[in-house]
């Protein structure tokens, strides 16, 4: 067994201290100064040094009251009605967003306007059940599961007393719930468990969700547990006319409904409910973790239908985002390819909704002061949904007496020349004084000869790297003048190595508009705006004279990349540049296709997140091929943003634009 270092005696007992504090503001006070997850990533931290360190565990450690997960083997089955997942908002921008998207699809539908009624219900934090019944009697109950295959858990189900095994009337159906574990009866398990000498269970949901698929039914007796029935899926008779009256409906056949639903006529009324139930959630002898709102009227619900994964007529309201702790281990400065810098904090690897981050952008130099972050302190990180992770804010209480204040530095060495920094005039951004650092020449060039620029095959970075510490290039258009002799003087260069450069470099003196104006990085400038740009003034020449004026009018380019493109061309080095660049390649000549009559013409799309089943590019072919145009920035004139897996803040302009959003599978339908 190894010695404990005195760092880890140090650390734990601040983790004790700490949890205590808080479990007491919590528990005893009615008080909390942190998240319940925040708190519980504390806990998991202490639990893995005691693990490693058993000697530290004493008697009075927090840890002792977390258990473990039961999953026993059960037998799969098929569901009958597709089972879908939520949407999740946030903020009340958020929800306001969700109204939008609803009303405008609505009108696009029924060509008026419309006023959309909802009904706001608690959202029980338990586990999904789906029961069946024929002629009024329970025939099965499943689990959940990935949507399509669920787990048969009917002989644990019929165990629960809130369940009806035979409804008032006998109708076949299907029905979706909630099953819960009431907070006085999870605290008497854990009062059995003290007594029985055996560490208590971690949460009352956990404990739901074990108990239900437990193997013996008498183990899932012996918890009471509860259900809550808030959906109709199917059913052989009339269906109700509104979500309100589907309620009402379970309730007459014999279904425990939560009562804590309320009509709201506007979605006003809806904020107020779920800022309400942010304070009397805890209250209730059930966990809550936020409010689902459904658009009341079924046959709005029916006209909305699903995206692909989610119906467009419900969201969950969420309360607080998924919060974690973890330490900050260092912070390190990415130089970009304009000379940006941005602080990145380096933090001790933590899992947070359903991904492990060791890394989240601190912003700035702004961001770092308002947090009053230094090295080693421990935060709480939060990850809203799919959005990049944020140090929300420091635990201060945990910070030994060697930290010191975070100092921005003056130099950064990857910025070349003495490393200079200075403050962007306006901005909270910092950037390198000298414009030629290595690090960023050498980005520079990557960047102008890759797939997206000039698609110089062959020359890679490592030759680039090569090229500019023998001096033989310093500017683009240099290796346009490159010549054999060159070449063949440098390390593991043969004779048809070279011929095959040149001929690439010959190869590439021909290019498209789009692609020369990717090449030259340009800030702001990629390759849906350089496609843009193109279509737009046809010539170099003309994108070199146009006006800020000219730049803001067109589709897609806003005030920004208008601004970022007028001062580029007005350097003179970086005009003399592109002249120098004119006298070695060729610009073909802009042709525009025309798109009438194809399915996507007149409309717009931008591209966020990664997709599973074919590529960026791919993507932007088949888009255009259909008629449509690719942009880079988001506006209110977009017509679609398609959302892949960890999208960037291009989504989040897209709510706040109430811009359509397509997920992939949707996007693939759109296709055909």
């Amino acid at each position: 067994m190894s010695t404990p270092p005195k760092e880890v005696i140090a650390r734990l007992k601040k983790l004790k201290q700490t949890i205590e504090h808080h479990r007491y503001l919590y528990h005893v006070l009615d008080k909390q100064e942190i998240s319940e997850a925040a708190l519980d990533s504390l806990k998991r931290e202490l639990v893995k040094l005691e693990e490693e360190y058993p000697s530290l565990r004493t008697a009075d450690s927090p840890s002792l009251r977390i258990g473990g997960k039961p999953l026993p083997e059960l037998s799969k089955v098929e569901h009958k009605v597709a089972q879908w997942s939520l949407e999740d908002a946030f903020s009340e921008e958020d929800i306001r967003n969700f109204e939008s998207r609803a009303k405008r699809f609505l009108k696009n539908e029924t060509g008026g306007e419309i006023l959309l009624p909802y009904v706001a219900e608690l959202k029980i934090d338990g586990l999904k059940i789906v029961l069946s019944y024929q002629k009024g009697v329970l025939t099965q109950a499943i689990t959940r599961g990935d949507g399509k295959v669920g787990e048969d858990v009917t002989h644990n189900v019929r165990t629960i007393d809130s369940v009806p095994l035979t409804l008032t009337e006998p109708a076949d159906l299907i029905v979706e719930g909630e099953v819960w574990m009431s907070k006085a009866n999870f605290k008497r398990l854990n009062d059995e468990q003290k007594k029985l000498g055996q560490p208590p269970f971690a949460n009352a949901r956990n404990i739901a969700a074990g108990s239900i698929r437990q193997l013996d039914p008498k183990v899932a007796a012996s918890r009471r547990l509860d259900v809550f029935i808030y959906d109709l899926a199917e059913t052989s008779g009339k269906e109700p006319a509104t979500q309100e009256a589907e309620l009402e409906l379970l309730k007459k056949l014999g279904f425990k409904v939560n009562k804590n639903f309320r009509f709201c006529e506007t979605i006003d009324d809806v904020i107020a409910f779920w800022r309400e139930w942010q304070k009397r959630a805890s209250k209730e002898n059930y966990l809550v973790d936020g409010v689902v709102v459904k658009v009341n009227s079924r046959r709005e619900q029916a006209l909305l239908g699903y995206t692909g994964k989610s119906p467009r007529f419900a969201i969950a309201f969420k309360f607080p985002a998924e919060q974690v702790t973890t330490v900050l281990e260092n912070i390190i400065f990415q130089v970009g390819r304009t000379g940006v810098i941005t602080p990145v904090a380096i933090l001790k690897p933590v899992l947070v909704a359903g991904s492990t981050v060791s890394r989240a952008t601190l912003h700035n130099e702004d961001e770092i002061k308002r947090l009053d972050l230094r090295i080693g302190d421990t935060v709480i990180l939060q990850k809203a949904g799919d959005v990049i992770p944020d140090i929300v804010s420091v635990l201060k209480e945990m910070r030994t007496s060697k930290s010191k204040p975070f100092v921005w530095p003056t130099h950064v060495a990857a910025c070349g020349g003495d490393g200079s920094v200075e403050r962007v005039p306006g901005e909270s951004a910092w950037r390198c004084v000298s414009r030629d650092s290595f690090a960023q020449q050498k980005r520079r060039f990557y960047y102008f000869v890759s797939k997206k620029a000039f698609d110089i095959d062959g020359l890679g970075p490592k030759i680039i790297d090569l090229l500019l510490e023998q001096g033989l290039i310093s500017s683009f258009d240099d290796i346009f003048t490159l010549k054999r002799g060159d070449l063949l003087a440098l390390p593991r260069f043969a004779e048809k190595s070279v011929d095959n450069l040149l001929s690439a470099i010959e190869k590439a003196k021909t290019v498209t508009l789009p692609r020369f104006l990717v090449a030259l990085s340009v800030p702001q400038v990629g390759e849906e705006t350089a496609e843009d740009l193109a279509l737009y003034f046809k010539t170099i020449e003309a994108i070199r004279e146009a006006t800020f004026e000219e730049l803001e009018r067109i589709n897609g380019i806003g005030p920004v990349v208008g601004r970022s493109l007028v001062e580029w061309f007005k350097d003179k080095d970086n005009s003399k540049l592109v002249s120098r660049l004119l006298k070695n390649v060729t610009i073909e000549k802009v042709k525009a296709a025309s798109r009438s009559g194809l399915p996507f013409s007149g409309k717009t799309f931008v591209l966020t997140g990664t997709l599973s089943s074919l590529s960026r590019d791919e993507a932007k072919s088949k888009i255009k091929n259909l008629g449509g145009e690719v942009v880079e920035s988001v506006s209110s004139k977009t017509s679609f943003v398609v959302v892949g897996e960890n999208p960037g803040s291009k989504f989040e302009k897209a709510k706040e634009f109430e811009v359509p959003i397509l997920s992939e599978e949707a996007f693939l339908k759109l296709l055909g």
